[in-house]
C-alpha cells in the first residue's frame, strides 16, 4: 500500500484554491460544491494517515515522516528507561525482569563513538562481505540506521565508498572503492573486529554497578528455587542464605561426592534472571570482546513484529543469563588478564570479567596448573576493595569492577592450603558433610524414580549392611545416582526390567567401588 506524505497532499491542492475561487476580475467567490466535496476527502485522508502512524496509547503529536527517521527525535536518553513503568500489554513489558535496560543513542557522541571508530568498522565490514545496503551495516554494527545514514553519505563523498544500486526504504547497497578498499586493509592490520560497535568503559562500569549482586537479596524461597534439584537439609541452607546475600567469598570444602560443585553452579539461580553486559568494549582505540558464547547463554528480546521497534534498545548489549563460570584444574593466569590474538588484533576479557554481576567457581581449588600462591596475590586486593586493575595491550591501565560471588571448592582443608590473610578475605566457609542415612535412603528413592529404575527396599537394607556397615565405608550424595546408573545399564543391556535386587547391587558395587 502506497502513503503519500500529508505535507505532499497540501502542497498540490494549495494551487487548486485560487484557481476554483476567483472569477476573472480577480474578486473571490463562495467555493463551489466540488471544491467542497474535494476538501471533505482531503480532510478524511489526513485523518486516516494520522490514524496510522498513531501506534501507542498516549502518542506524541503525529509526525509526517516515516516511523524510521522518526524514531531517534522520540527518544529521551535522559530518561531512566528502568523507571519507566510500561503500559499492560506493551512489548517492553518483558525488560521489567532486569533494573538496567540500555537505551538506544540518540547520537553517536551519546554512544561514547567517534566518527572515526565507526568508519573504520564500516570499511573493515565492507572489506570481508563486499557489498551491503546501509541497513544490513547498521545492523551488523548494532546502531541505529539514521546514525550511520549520515555517516555513509559523507563517506561516499570522501570517495571511501560508492552505490552499487538502490535497496528499499530510501536506501542503497554500499561497496568500497579503492580508496576505501586501501583504507579498509591498513585497518585492518591493527585489528580485524568489525562486529557490534564498542560500548565505553564508562557505561560498562556503570551498568555493573546497576546490576550488581550487593543489590540482590535472595530469600529462603529463592534458595529452595534454586536447589530444588538438590537434596539439602535445612541447617546448610541456612548457612548458604547469608554467604548468597553476602555477594562475597565462599568457601566450600568437604569430601568429594557430596555436590560441592552442584551446590556452587546453581547459587547464581538464587539472583536476578537476567542482566545485559555489552558485546565489546573500546578503550582508546583497543576493543575488548566481553560477550563469550561459551560462558554466556543470551536471551534474545521476542520480536515486535513490526518495522519499527518502540522499545529503543541499544543492540549493542546482549542480555543474557546471569553468568556462572566455573574455571577447573585448567585455570592459568593468562586467563585472568586482558589476552590479545596476535593475529587479529582482538582483545579478550579475562576470566572474572566475564563473571561479574554472577559466580565465578574455581573447582578443585589447590590442583590448578598455576601455583596457589599466584592466584591468591593476583586477587588478594580485588577480593577485598572489589575492583580489578587489568593491563591493555597497548600498556595503559584500567580499573574495572571485581563484581561476582567467587566460590572456591576443594577436597582439601582451607587452612592448608592458603595463609590467614587469604582467609579473613574469604568471610564465608562451609563444610559440605556426608548425608545422614535417612538423607542416603531419601535421595535413593529420588534417584529410582528419575532413572526409571524400581526401588526395592530389601535391597536397599542388604546394600546398607553389607557394602557399607560391615566395610565401614563412608556415604556420598553422588553414590546413589552413580549405583542405580550401573544396575539400569546392565537391565538395558540385557532387555530385563529396571529394578534394585541384591544380585544387581553387588554387580554394581563390584564396578563401582572396585578401586575405593
Amino acid at each position: 500500500m502506497f502513503h503519500r506524505d500529508p505535507r505532499h497532499l497540501q502542497a498540490s491542492s494549495a494551487p487548486a484554491e485560487p484557481a476554483a475561487a476567483a472569477g476573472p476580475t480577480g474578486i473571490s467567490s463562495i467555493p463551489s460544491p466540488d471544491k467542497l466535496a474535494a476538501d471533505a476527502k482531503l480532510a478524511e485522508l489526513l485523518a486516516r494517515l494520522q490514524g496510522i502512524v498513531k501506534t501507542e496509547p498516549n502518542p506524541e503529536p503525529p509526525s509526517p515522516v516515516l516511523p524510521e527517521a522518526s524514531a531517534p527525535h522520540v527518544a529521551s536518553p535522559a530518561v531512566e528507561p528502568a523507571a519507566v513503568e510500561p503500559p499492560t500489554g506493551d512489548p517492553a513489558a518483558e525488560l521489567n525482569g532486569s533494573g538496567f535496560v540500555p537505551v538506544e543513542p540518540a547520537s553517536l557522541d551519546a554512544a561514547g563513538l567517534t566518527e572515526s571508530t565507526v568508519e573504520s568498522l564500516v570499511l573493515k565490514f565492507l572489506l570481508a562481505r563486499g557489498d551491503a545496503s546501509g541497513r544490513a551495516i547498521a545492523d551488523q554494527l548494532k546502531l541505529p540506521f539514521v546514525l550511520l545514514d549520515e555517516l555513509l553519505r559523507r563517506m561516499k563523498f570522501d570517495q571511501l565508498l560508492a552505490h552499487r544500486g538502490a535497496a528499499p526504504m530510501n536506501d542503497f547497497v554500499y561497496q568500497l572503492t579503492d580508496l576505501g578498499r586501501e583504507r579498509g586493509r591498513r585497518f585492518s592490520q591493527h585489528c580485524t573486529y568489525f562486529g557490534a560497535a564498542p560500548v565505553s568503559l564508562a557505561d560498562y562500569v556503570a551498568s555493573v554497578h546497576a546490576q550488581s549482586l550487593t543489590r540482590q537479596h535472595p530469600s529462603p524461597a529463592d534458595l529452595h528455587r534454586a536447589f530444588a534439584e538438590l537434596l539439602l537439609n535445612k541447617k546448610m541452607l541456612d548457612r548458604l542464605g547469608p554467604a548468597v546475600n553476602s555477594g562475597r567469598g565462599l568457601f566450600l570444602y568437604g569430601p568429594p561426592g557430596n555436590g560441592k560443585t552442584s551446590i556452587a553452579e546453581r547459587i547464581t539461580a538464587a539472583f536476578g534472571a537476567e542482566i545485559w553486559i555489552p558485546r565489546a568494549i573500546g578503550v582508546d582505540g583497543e576493543i575488548i570482546r566481553l560477550f563469550d558464547p561459551l560462558n554466556h547463554e543470551e536471551l534474545p528480546l521476542q520480536s515486535t513484529g513490526g518495522v519499527y521497534d518502540h522499545r529503543r534498545i541499544d543492540k549493542r548489549w546482549a542480555r543474557i543469563r546471569r553468568p556462572t563460570i566455573v574455571a577447573g584444574g585448567e585455570l592459568t593466569m593468562a586467563q585472568l588478564e586482558v589476552t590479545i590474538n596476535t593475529s587479529t588484533g582482538i582483545s579478550e576479557a579475562p576470566l572474572q570479567m566475564k563473571s561479574n554481576c554472577g559466580t565465578l567457581v574455581i573447582d578443585d581449588f589447590g590442583r590448578q596448573r598455576m601455583r596457589i600462591d599466584e592466584l591468591l596475590n593476583r586477587w588478594i586486593v580485588p577480593l577485598e576493595k572489589r575492583i580489578d586493575f587489568l593491563s591493555l595491550p597497548n600498556g595503559k591501565k584500567i580499573q574495572v569492577p571485581f563484581d561476582q560471588l567467587v566460590i572456591f571448592s576443594t577436597n582439601l582443608e582451607p587452612r592448608d592450603l592458603v595463609d590467614e590473610a587469604f582467609l579473613r578475605r574469604i568471610p564465608y566457609k562451609i563444610e559440605v558433610i556426608d548425608p545422614t542415612p535417612d538423607e542416603f535412603r531419601e535421595l535413593f528413592v529420588l534417584m529410582a524414580e528419575k532413572l526409571q529404575v524400581q526401588f526395592d527396599q530389601a535391597a536397599f537394607d542388604y546394600l546398607i549392611e553389607h557394602h557399607y556397615r560391615r566395610v565401614n565405608r563412608p556415604l556420598r550424595f553422588c553414590q546413589p545416582r552413580d549405583l542405580l546408573l550401573q544396575i539400569r545399564n546392565y537391565c538395558v543391556y540385557h532387555s530385563v526390567p529396571a529394578a534394585m535386587s541384591p544380585e544387581s547391587i553387588d554387580r554394581a558395587v563390584e564396578n563401582y567401588f572396585a578401586v575405593m
